[in-house]
């Protein structure tokens, strides 16, 4: 049977993570956004002081790739100078926090104190997260936290747990927030360090005073022009650093989202920068595909070169996960169709999982590519 490590943590900037091409250095953009300078640090320390590639996490952060042990400090220094680095690894640690892009001067208020009550959180599995999702609607369902804030139909805010329809009225965002947290801890929902919400909240156990629902959810936003600003997307979350170079040099703010798109706030117009993706119907987009091999160490073979092969030849609406190993950290739930690779090939799992059972095992690309290209081929 194969096995994989699972680390039950994220990486940080404090606390790096080893990875197949280097340490993995996680940057949480405070209140969710970054001014032009603080991007063009970002950029230039992604040049300096790793291999130049920049992802965008499912959690709106930024991650350098390459980074080594010699250069770690330096960058550390080049982005604490830019107020991109918190003052130790237990506050970088409990600092996660999603934030909506489209959002007005309260929700940016509501973002500082949310921040600020993080530092005085009980101590909290590794994965645990906030979101902010106080817009107009929600748009922030998709995202993996464990606690929403959320606007009901009449605006006011509601604390939701996660996994759960409703939430509590907010009378107080921080003291509410520690409150919850201190409720999810003291009802068992952390085992061995690990735990999240939802899992808690599936065994029954739910909050007292879980009353209001939530405004109906908004679609995951396409890129294209918004009333914030443009919405850009880069293929898989990826981008290189002259990328970011560009954006910055736009003089505009920019806001990571948990799709891997930044919105460029007050823009109307789309940029043509090369590495961006603006077509909503760019068939790069319907394919979620994590490092692979060589950059992920436990990925047993290519990801996303395979992806790029397959795009072109993906029918009208049809979605694909393709996974480097059983983990499927790119998309831990069920997919309609996932390609795992498993070093021979990749096996095909039909509505389920990378780790689910395989309908067809060992493909190699040529031979998928072939189903995909056959007559009346159906969908993977």
């Amino acid at each position: 049977m194969t096995t994989w490590e699972i680390k039950g943590w994220c990486p940080g900037a404090l606390r790096p993570m080893q990875s197949g091409d280097g340490l993995v250095v996680r940057i949480r953009p405070p209140l969710g956004r970054l001014s032009p300078a603080q991007a063009s640090a970002i950029a230039q320390a992604a040049q300096a002081h790793g291999n130049g590639i920049i992802d965008l996490s499912a959690r709106a952060n930024l991650q350098l790739r390459g980074v080594t042990e010699t250069s770690h400090p330096h960058l550390i220094d080049n982005l604490r100078a830019h107020s991109l680095i918190d003052p130790d690894i237990e506050t970088e640690t409990l600092r996660n926090l999603i934030v909506t892009p489209f959002r007005d001067a309260e929700t940016t208020q509501l973002a500082a104190t949310l921040t600020a009550a993080l530092t005085r959180m009980p101590s909290l599995p590794g994965k645990f997260g906030f979101a902010l999702d106080t817009g107009p609607r929600p748009v922030l369902s998709g995202a993996s936290v464990d606690i929403r804030v959320e606007r009901g139909e009449d605006g006011r805010l509601i604390l939701r747990p996660d996994g759960h329809p409703l939430g509590q009225p907010v009378t107080d965002l921080a003291t509410d927030a520690i409150a919850m947290a201190h409720w999810f801890v003291a009802n068992g929902g952390i085992t061995n360090g690990r735990g999240r919400m939802a899992a808690l909240i599936a065994k029954g156990i739910v909050p007292p005073n879980c009353t209001l629902a939530p405004a109906e959810p908004l679609p995951t936003p396409a890129p294209g022009l918004h009333p914030d600003g443009a919405l850009v997307a880069l293929a898989f979350g990826q981008m290189r650093a002259e990328t970011l170079h560009a954006l910055a040099a736009l003089n505009l703010e920019l806001r990571p989202t948990p799709w891997r798109m930044l919105l460029l706030v007050g823009t109307t117009e789309l940029p043509a920068i090369p590495g961006l993706i603006t077509d909503p119907e760019d068939p790069i987009l319907r394919i979620t595909a994590c490092t692979g091999a060589p950059a992920c160490p436990q990925a047993l073979g290519d990801t996303r070169n395979l992806a790029r092969l397959l795009a072109p030849h993906l029918a009208p609406g049809q979605t694909l996960h393709i996974s480097g190993c059983p983990k499927g950290c790119a998309h831990p739930t069920a997919a309609a169709t996932t390609l795992t690779a498993t070093g021979p090939g990749h096996d095909l799992i039909r509505n389920g999982t990378a780790h689910d059972t395989p309908s067809l095992r060992n493909l190699s690309p040529q031979a998928i590519l072939d189903h995909l290209k056959a007559p009346n081929a159906p969908h993977l």
